[in-house]
């Protein structure tokens, strides 16, 4: 015990109780939380109890208790300290936090100016503050695009090869990319892939017959069209396609421009797909395309699409719409309607204000679906608002534009646009015209040389025009001083690259200047066959003074407004005329001057097969052909009918061929199997469309069976051409099909100089029809002065010429 008391007495002496070991958690701490007076008042009690003989400290049972008085004592008081300076420790904590989001916010910065400056197109890298053992990570690259599908629906080729330049271009941008055939594509099963895919899907979509999708894109338009409309698939089903559209069309054809291009756009919008910018359309109709030409309009189409598709891989989600003010970008995903100016009137105003519907943004439509939902309700009572308001921003863009309305433009159009008519040969035109051999004058003429002028010029025979009229080739001029047309006719020889159109809408050039020019290019073009093997100097000579012009080079040559002026300067040159038309302007076949010889092309006999191989563009286009027809009878001067056969599509129409015959009463009727120039993107006739010539007599002879007022009269093999006549050129049991051409530039001077008061017919001009030239002879249509020459290959095509040689 007494060694207990003095271990006690030693341990207060050095300022510290010893405890029992059993009392750990009681052990007070290190005397520097308590006060120091309160320190010295304990140690002086402690020995006052010792000096009393009290017994030592443990033994007495208070010592214990006062231990875990100052601990709850200690404890508490820091809690107030801790309270009392809460402020301080408050202002610590913000002050700390602070300092994290400013360099949090540095770090971030600087990471996303790395990120643009390292040309980086397809994804975007940075760090995150995440450590992996004890070191920071690098996260995995975020991939905004992952490449780009482009699908094509495609008549003639043009979508095709549009769809190949683009899909060279986004391989130069380091995309994959994949070029798809609407044909070979099931979007049942792989195009709701695409949403999940991150590929932006491209459609170059062709418009081909009545608004119809082409072949190759027939099933995938019915498909999307059905699933648009079908309440099963649900209107989010393509939710997260990106797409864009580029549609290919022709102006011309204004009930059904583009109309495949805007279908797609409207279904997969109807969809949930987002667009991810405007639609596009390419015009074929080069009076009317906003850059010139179909081409020039892919061209800048496709710059804008590349400008958007590296922002989208840049992670970059709203295109700017170009209305940027105070220094902020806006992007209103609001989108004008790219139309062309044909469209108009006030029913293309309705249709405008509905397309207009469609007409947005996939950030618009997201921002849609985030306010109410993508299948959100429009109360009806709000629908007249919306409908205002629509009409109202539509009135604010014309008067941007510098319109004041729609009636003040319409009743300013006239004027507005004869100052700003546009010529109708573009650049992109000019220069594939020029390789085809055309001379161009002006803005829309041109004149060429034909094969049967060189052909004759070195005394290999004529055209079937000389057999059939007396024509002498190498003194006929081809041209025309219309390059545009009103159809696109399968077995076009210029594989419509001439412009198209249903009037006038161009600068127009005067007669005497697309005359003379047309002469001297004429004479140009025969001057470099002076000197070359084979050509007859009489001939060479007697072409450099055109005698006929066969104003039926390309285009329609009676839509020229000043056309009569343009044949009665021939007349004045002594130059014969042979005008040819499509059978779609009875107006103006009325109103038509006498000329030589008018043609019009009868090209089929009924509505459906009309339609289907000159594909014109007139709403109206039968009855203007009937017309045209009934027109073509009132004349007095010599009328033709020129009949193109193409097996398969119009052989099989005999009957009704012979009640448009008695419609019109021709005096003649040339039919033609149709001429094969080669592949081409405008057409897909093959040699297997083309007659052979016994598969023409035959059909010839079947009609002149029809026919009691007509006898076939001519015929002329090498073009594949026969010719009926009416009876009355067979006079005295001779044929008189060919045309004194003296006589009649001295009727037609007669009929100028009395003022169109006297008159004179098809009858007052005619000459006898040699033998050589008559149907049956052993010639076959072959002029005997000359020698026929023979080609090693005889199927050899004639690129790029009038006429190609047949089977």
């Amino acid at each position: 015990m007494d060694m207990m008391a003095a271990g006690a007495r030693r341990a207060a002496g050095r300022g510290r109780t010893s405890l029992p070991s059993h009392w750990p958690a009681l052990r007070p701490p290190r005397p520097s939380c308590p006060p120091a007076k309160a320190v010295r008042r304990e140690t002086a009690g402690r020995r006052r109890q010792e000096g009393k003989g009290g017994g030592t400290w443990p033994e007495r049972g208070g010592s214990a208790d006062l231990d875990v008085s100052m601990d709850t004592w200690n404890f508490y008081t820091c809690l107030v300290s801790l309270w009392l300076h809460r402020f301080y420790i408050y202002s610590v904590v913000a002050f700390g936090i602070s300092i994290w989001i400013v360099i949090q916010f540095t770090t971030t910065k600087t990471k996303k100016k790395g990120d643009k400056s390292s040309g980086n197109p397809a994804a975007s890298e940075g760090t995150e503050g995440k450590l992996v053992n004890g070191y920071p990570a690098l996260q995995a690259k975020e991939v905004h695009v992952a490449g780009v599908k482009i699908f094509y629906g495609s008549q003639t080729g043009t979508a095709k090869r549009f769809a190949r330049a683009l899909a060279e271009a986004v391989i130069s941008l380091d995309l994959p990319v994949e070029v798809i055939s609407m044909g070979g594509y099931d979007p049942d099963d792989c195009l709701a892939e695409e949403t999940t895919s991150r590929n932006i899907c491209v459609f170059l979509v062709a418009t081909y017959t009545d608004g119809q999708p082409t072949e190759s894109a027939a099933w995938f338009c019915k498909w999307l069209e059905e699933t648009a409309n079908d309440f099963r698939f649900g209107k989010t089903y393509l939710k997260g396609l990106r797409y864009a559209v580029f549609g290919l069309g022709n102006s011309a054809y204004v009930d059904h421009y583009n109309t495949v291009g805007r279908n797609i756009d409207r279904w997969l919008w109807m969809l949930s797909a987002n667009r991810i910018m405007t639609r596009a359309e390419g015009d074929c109709n080069v009076a009317q395309s906003k850059h010139g030409s179909i081409e020039a309009d892919f061209e800048a189409w496709k710059a804008k699409f590349l400008s958007r598709l590296q922002a989208l891989c840049r992670g970059e989600k709203k295109p700017c719409s170009g209305k940027c003010k105070k220094g902020k970008c806006k992007s209103s995903g609001k989108q004008s309607k790219e139309s062309s100016d044909h469209e108009h009137g006030a029913s293309e105003y309705e249709n405008t204000e509905t397309e207009e519907l469609f007409e947005t943004s996939s950030e618009e439509g997201a921002d849609a679906e985030e306010a109410g939902g993508i299948n959100s309700v429009i109360d009806v009572e709000d629908l007249g608002n919306i409908m205002s308001h629509m009409k109202k921003a539509k009135r604010e863009r014309e008067l941007e534009e510098g319109g004041v309305g729609t009636s003040w433009t319409q009743e300013n159009t006239g004027r507005k646009e004869e100052g700003e008519k546009r010529e109708m040969i573009t650049p992109a035109l000019r220069e594939a015209l020029t390789k085809q051999g055309y001379k161009l004058i002006g803005s829309h003429s041109g004149v060429k040389l034909c094969r049967w002028t060189k052909s004759m010029l070195r005394g290999r025979g004529g055209c079937y025009k000389h057999t059939f009229y007396g024509i002498e080739s190498h003194r006929c001029m081809e041209a025309t001083p219309s390059l545009a047309c009103a159809n696109k006719c399968v077995f076009c020889w210029r594989h419509h690259t001439n412009p198209v159109g249903t009037e006038w809408r161009w600068k127009m050039d005067q007669p005497e200047m697309i005359l003379q020019e047309a002469i001297e290019n004429h004479q140009n073009m025969i001057k470099q066959f002076k000197g070359v093997s084979g050509v007859k100097a009489d001939r060479f000579e007697e072409a450099m003074r055109a005698k006929h012009c066969a104003l039926s080079l390309v285009g329609e040559p009676i839509m020229y407004p000043e056309i009569n002026r343009f044949v009665k300067l021939l007349h004045q040159h002594s130059i014969s005329s042979f005008l040819v038309t499509n059978a779609q302007f009875p107006d103006e076949i009325r109103n038509l001057e006498p000329v030589t010889q008018l043609y019009v092309s009868v090209d089929a006999s009924t509505k459906e097969s009309l339609k289907r191989i000159d594909r014109p563009l007139f709403k109206d286009f039968w009855q203007r052909f009937l017309d045209s027809l009934k027109a073509l009878s009132e004349k007095q001067q010599r009328t033709v009918y020129r009949l193109t056969l193409v097996k398969a599509w119009n052989v099989d129409e005999l009957k009704a061929y012979a009640d448009l015959i008695s419609l019109g009463k021709p005096d003649f009727i040339e039919v033609k199997g149709v001429t094969y120039c080669g592949e081409s993107s405008a057409s897909n006739l093959t040699m297997a469309n083309v007659p052979w010539h016994e598969e023409v007599v035959r059909f010839v002879q079947e009609l002149a069976d029809l026919l009691p007022d007509y006898e076939i009269a001519c015929e002329h093999e090498h073009s594949n051409c026969l010719l009926i006549a009416h009876k009355k050129f067979n006079i005295n049991g001779e044929w008189y099909t060919w045309i004194n051409y003296d006589r009649f530039q001295e009727l037609v001077q007669e009929h100028e100089r009395s003022g169109r008061s006297k008159t004179f017919t098809a009858a007052d001009y005619t000459a006898r029809t040699p033998r050589w030239a008559l149907f049956g002879s052993r010639e076959r249509g072959f002029d005997p002065l000359d020698v026929r020459y023979q080609r090693k290959n005889k199927h050899l095509e004639w690129k790029g010429e009038h006429l190609c040689a047949h089977r």
